[in-house]
């Protein structure tokens, strides 16, 4: 079985032993098998979408040509019958030939094991990740990217709730701490485990997660937080205060 890995870092690995090193340094190759395998719906894909995805610059018949090339290559690297073809229009990958950590996550998310979409979700998809000339390609893996990560938000947050109301008060704010993480720059994620933290005393860790987003945000866009989450770390920061008189 082939493993693609493809949050957080890429990896492919084959447990058989397979070289796969031609993978590193052809891009296209490596985006056709990822496309394949991560593609939503899950299943069968149109050969004129990949082509239109990987070779917009050449015509139809040349596409075509190079999608066929390809898949030679692909399927010369990571075993003959990994990729199937339906007809004379779509293609697949083989069921159960390529465990891919994303499929993996998307099944999870559907069958509400949120523990096990979490701990699948190691990153941004394929951070860092560039294919030239496909801006399709790459607009396509921009919009996945968006899609797990609000997924893995979603779930992660889930899992925060199911802690609480079950008090379990450590595993929530150390989850907690980890939604803030997947979602670096968003205040409405950054207010609600402020505001978790605070209800369960961990007042160091509403001054180290809100300076951190200072910081971040000043950083990456040299802006300051909304009026809104400075008002809601002041008043946490004068509640810990001990009054006088």
């Amino acid at each position: 079985m082939i493993r693609l890995s493809v949050f957080g870092t890429l990896r492919v690995d084959d447990d058989r032993g397979g070289d796969l090193s031609e993978l590193a340094v052809q891009p296209r190759i490596l985006a056709l098998l990822v496309y394949l395998a991560v593609a939503r719906p899950s299943g069968r894909h149109q050969r004129d979408r990949v082509v239109g995805m990987l070779w917009p610059e050449l015509d139809q018949e040349r596409a075509r040509g190079a999608l066929r090339r390809a898949l030679h290559r692909l399927r010369a690297v990571i075993g003959e019958d990994t990729v199937i073809s339906s007809g004379t229009d779509l293609l697949a990958l083989q069921p159960n030939a390529v465990w891919c950590d994303a499929t993996e996550f998307q099944h999870a998310i559907a069958g509400e094991r949120l523990r096990e979409a979490v701990d699948l979700y190691k990153g941004e998809l394929l951070p860092g990740f560039y294919v030239p000339d496909a801006e399709a390609f790459m607009r396509w893996l921009d919009d996945e990217r968006a899609y797990c990560r609000d997924q893995a938000l979603a779930a992660a947050w889930g899992l925060v709730v199911h802690y609480e109301s079950d008090q379990q008060f450590t595993s929530a704010t150390q989850l907690a701490r980890v939604v803030a993480r997947l979602a670096p720059t968003d205040e409405r994620i950054l207010r609600r485990v402020l505001l978790l933290l605070d209800r369960h005393g961990d007042r160091a860790g509403v001054a180290d997660l809100y300076k951190r987003f200072v910081d971040r945000l000043w950083d990456e866009y040299e802006m300051r937080p909304s009026p809104e989450t400075i008002r809601l770390f002041e008043t946490i920061q004068r509640a810990e205060q001990p009054s006088r008189g």
